[in-house]
Formats: structure tokens, sequence, C-alpha cells
């Protein structure tokens, strides 16, 4: 049995929930027990109390208490996939070498884990084995119902340099989502805190973020800088636009909580924008009606970042999903006549 320790973060695992981190150490280790440690303080981080699906940041130090490897297995360590699902997540990879895998994730597919969530990319990764000892890891995140680019590091070394480029936000990631009403003007940088409010269920489930005004962020516990650049592509009218985003920090829910907050959600987003069709004078609600699904409309279109072998630039693009696709037809709107980067085209 291990004593008292102090392990401090290392680069390729940072953003990882605390559980499936002690997890990687102590296999054996069941959920109950975590949550039970978390609760008594005897887990801390940078000498807080946590909960165990705190993210973890490169850095920080994680205080554990003395825990045996010779308690029962929690879990098998080989989850097991099923072959719809192998085929499914296969499928989905638009990209992949000795270093990267690459998915085009599907709306409604949770990346990671949680309370009633068991079907998730981590999980599924173990059939991108593709002939590896290790399934791929996650290097950053996307909302489950929002779809597009998707990275995993097919080793150590290669997490490690797609964690420092995330970190360092040398990634220029663009996504599209259609949204109620047009923004005016059709360009411009949204620059606001943000800061969590807990959700309503026993574990706090539904957390959502509040908007603050940018000079209230230093005053007000848990709130961050978030900067998000917009740009309208295509509109319908007044009725809904096509446009750009690309999120300077990467804040949780950030792009949704900032169209929301300049009276523009994005069509199908429940939580930020309501199931409202019109505007009542503070903005739209976030549905269209009509054959427009209620399906959130949110994609990260692309990804461009330096190679961590290679150091040579690499894109990757992720088609649109059909009900997005379906929208796009709908309104007229081709793909193709769009700029891989329009802000740098703006420029």
């Amino acid at each position: 049995m291990s004593g008292v320790r102090q392990v401090t973060v290392a680069p390729d695992d940072a953003d990882q929930r605390l559980d499936r981190w002690l997890r990687r150490l102590h296999p054996n280790v069941g959920q109950g027990r975590i949550e039970r440690m978390c609760r008594k303080g005897e887990i801390r981080v940078d000498g807080g109390r946590v909960k165990p699906a705190t993210r973890l940041e490169a850095g920080q130090t994680v205080r554990l208490p003395p825990i045996s490897d010779d308690e029962p297995m929690a879990s098998p360590a080989t989850p097991q996939v099923s072959d719809a699902d192998a085929a499914m997540i296969r499928a989905a990879v638009i990209w992949k070498d000795d270093d990267i895998i690459a998915l085009a994730k599907p709306p409604g597919l949770a990346v990671q884990g949680g309370t009633g969530t068991h079907r998730h990319v981590d999980g599924l990764a173990e059939a991108l084995r593709f002939g590896r000892d290790e399934k791929p890891r996650l290097v950053h995140r996307l909302d489950r119902d929002t779809s597009g680019v998707l990275l995993l590091a097919r080793s150590a070394r290669a997490a490690a340099g797609l964690a420092r480029a995330f970190q360092a936000r040398e990634a220029r990631k663009i996504y599209w989502a259609a949204v109620a009403g047009s923004p005016s003007p059709r360009a411009g940088t949204i620059r606001t805190g943000l800061v969590k409010a807990a959700g309503h269920g026993a574990g706090g489930e539904a957390e959502k973020m509040l908007v603050l005004p940018f000079d209230s962020i230093a005053a007000t516990e848990g709130a961050k800088r978030a900067t998000t650049d917009y740009m309208v592509i295509d509109a319908a009218g007044g009725r809904t636009a096509w446009v750009a985003l690309s999120p300077i920090t990467g804040r949780t829910h950030q792009l949704r909580a900032h169209m929301a907050a300049i009276g523009h959600p994005v069509i199908g987003d429940g939580k930020y924008g309501g199931s409202g069709q019109e505007n009542l004078g503070d903005g739209w609600g976030a549905q269209l009606g009509g054959d427009v699904s209620r399906k959130l409309h949110l994609h990260a279109r692309s990804l461009s970042l330096k190679h961590p072998r290679t150091g040579r630039r690499l894109t990757l693009t992720a088609p649109l999903p059909e009900h997005m696709a379906r929208t796009w037809d709908l309104f007229g709107w081709r793909p193709e006549d769009a700029a891989a980067d329009p802000f740098e085209e703006e420029t």
C-alpha cells in the first residue's frame, strides 16, 4: 500500500476528469471509493477540495491518501465495444497516422463518461487501437450535442505535444452554427466573463455558464475571461444566419453562451436559447420550427495545428452532420462557398 503522496499532473494528463486520472494510476479503485475520498477531503488538488468530475490542469498537485493496489478489480480493464459501435466509430475517422487519429464526432455522442453516461468516445476508442497496445487518448473535448473534428493521440509523446498546442492556443478552431436572427454587425468579437452556475440535480446536473460583464470578472469568484470572434457567412433574411465562430479562449459552453448573450442563440440550444421561435425584444428563441431540426446546430468544422512530430501544419475538416446538412439545403447555403478560414480572409 502506498502512503500519502503528492502527484503532479503531467501535460499529457491535462483536462482529464480526476476520477479517470486516478483509475489510470490505480485500476482497482472503484468509483464509489473515489467519491468517498473526495467527500471526506482525502483527495485534494492544490490544497483544495474537489469532486470526481473536476478537470485537472497540467502542473497541479494532487494529494492522494494511502491506496492499496490489492483490492478486487472495480471493472474489467478493457471495456467491450459492440460490433455496431466499433463500425460506427471507425467510420467516423477522417485522419489517421502514427501519432494522431481525428474523428468527425457525431452529435449526441458524449466524449467522456459521467453519471448515467456509459457510451462515449473515450470508451469506444478501444475500437481505434488499429494494432496498438493502448487505445488512443483524448486531448480535448466537444459537448455531447456538438459535432465535428475531435483529436485523439496515439502515444504519450503525441498527447503531450497536442496538449501544449491547445494550452498555448496554437490550435486554430473554426465552428459553424445556424443562429436565430442575423447578428449586426456581421462580424465582431464578443468579450465577457463566464462563471459556472450549479445545476438543479443532486449531483449538480444541468449546470450552466452565466455571462458577466468584462469588468465584473475580478470581483466574481470562479469567473474567467472568454473571447469569441464571429462572422456571418450568409443569412436567410432576418430569421436565421450561418455564422462562423472562432473561440479565442476555450471555456465550457463558451460559443453557446456568447451567441445567446448577444441575442442570437444557436438553433436547437434549449439550455441557452429556450424553446421559443420569435424575438420578444430581448433576443430570439432557439427554434425555427417547420422542417428545421430541433437538434443543436453547432459544428466544429475545422481544426488547424502543427503536427506534434513533423511540425507541419495540419488542417482537418469534418462534414456537416445530417440534421445541419438538411438545414443548409433548406436555406440554399453551400459549404463549398465558405472560405476555409473566413476570419483570415477578412483580415
